[in-house]
């Protein structure tokens, strides 16, 4: 049987809410562009500007804002007033200012599993963004170590297994991105729980390792306890 004793979780959508909020400012992006561009397909712009624009600027709010602009810029020819752009980055900047809403289970999951696993955070992001949402929701004091990267690859994994784990055999990872979460830790060596969240954006969708015995999902962290002791053995 495996011998787990750390338990990594993502943040953004699998502890807290995050992608709601990405969703609100998209539609007051185009609420905004109404009156200078009848495009159907603004929305799928925006996002392939914020997907193209990735590996300039990063995953969080300060890469969409300014991907927002070049949108702005792009349909409307340059002809978008500097008020619109002006209250375009202030749609941005709110996103900083959203409460943190933590999801069903969290604090009882967190709370069950500190007695028994070391729990450590690993999410991507702004860090200012990201250490200010960790703050806010009330969780710090349950991870031991706390990880903010610019990406979520195998090699981020190795990294940070190798630097806060007894190893990636003795790893858990949970989170709801597949694409960023769950295969990349496959790959670096732990086993990982996927646990869905309806608003996930497209970008982290990837094929669902349904035959590697290290993978489990569930549908809530209600959930997690009773996989662990699957992937352990014991239930």
């Amino acid at each position: 049987m495996p011998r787990i004793t750390t338990i990594a979780f993502d943040a953004d959508d699998t502890l807290w809410q995050n992608e709601q909020f990405f969703r609100l400012t998209e539609q007051r992006f185009a609420d905004l562009l109404r009156d200078y561009t009848d495009r159907p397909d603004l929305k799928e712009r925006l996002i392939a500007a914020v997907t193209r624009n990735l590996q300039f600027y990063g995953f969080g709010m300060k890469g969409f804002a300014l991907s927002m602009v070049e949108t702005a810029l792009e349909v409307t020819d340059h002809r978008v007033p500097g008020t619109v752009i002006a209250e375009i980055l202030a749609a941005g900047r709110e996103l900083l200012t959203y409460p943190i809403e933590t999801l069903p289970y969290v604090d009882q999951a967190l709370a069950s599993l500190a007695d028994r696993f070391r729990l450590i955070l690993i999410t991507k992001g702004d860090i200012f963004d990201q250490e200010r949402k960790l703050s806010a929701s009330g969780l710090a004091e349950y991870f031991a170590a706390v990880e903010i990267t610019a990406a979520k690859d195998k090699a981020t994994y190795e990294r940070i297994f190798a630097r806060h784990t007894e190893g990636a055999e003795n790893t858990v990872m949970i989170g709801n991105s597949l694409r960023s979460d769950i295969v990349p830790a496959l790959a670096a060596g732990a086993f990982a729980i996927y646990v869905p969240h309806d608003l996930t954006w497209a970008y982290e969708h990837a094929e669902e390792p349904l035959n590697d015995p290290r993978y489990r999902r569930i549908a809530h962290l209600g959930e997690l306890d009773a996989a662990i002791g699957h992937l352990l053995g014991t239930r």
